[in-house]
């Protein structure tokens, strides 16, 4: 499993976001100013932000001052959905350029049925885990490495 810089840099500017708009109380934050912070591109942000505002996690606003808003309280953003709104696939599977056997007279579907459901069940995990991690979660430092099992938070 390997996390592109989409979805590294959309959590990261998400919660940058949701911690500054906790001592802004409400005010919009400019990208610049979360770009700068951050040390990331303005242009991927906007890029980015696009996608946040798309899937409804961010609101804009316009006109000086503007910028961006949390559309729902941190408590109720998930790393999963950030991560699905900027485009990031977290997927753990087989490799895909498998041989065409072992070696030994074994087929490469036969060597991937052995660990197909390891993949499998790890992806599950991963998905429940970065699902019940929530932008609060973070900015209160409450991840490491476990997450526990919350009910919806609406």
């Amino acid at each position: 499993m390997q996390l592109t810089t989409r979805g590294r840099y959309g959590v990261m500017a998400m919660v940058e976001l949701a911690a500054r708009s906790e001592g802004h109380r409400g005010a919009p934050i400019g990208l610049a100013d979360i770009a700068a912070r951050q040390r990331l591109s303005l242009c991927y942000l906007e890029q980015l932000f696009a996608g946040l505002k798309r899937e409804g996690l961010v609101v804009s606003v316009r006109g000086p001052g503007g910028g961006y808003r949390l559309a729902r309280r941190p408590a109720a953003v998930t790393i999963a959905d950030i991560l699905a709104a900027v485009g990031e696939r977290i997927q753990v599977g087989p490799i895909e350029d498998m041989p065409s056997g072992d070696g030994a007279g074994q087929s490469a579907d036969a060597i991937l049925c052995r660990t197909h459901d390891l993949w499998e069940a790890l992806g599950s995990h991963l998905q429940l885990f970065l699902s019940n991690v929530t932008l609060a979660d973070v900015l209160a430092g409450e991840v490491c490495g476990f997450a526990p099992i919350r009910e919806a938070v609406a």
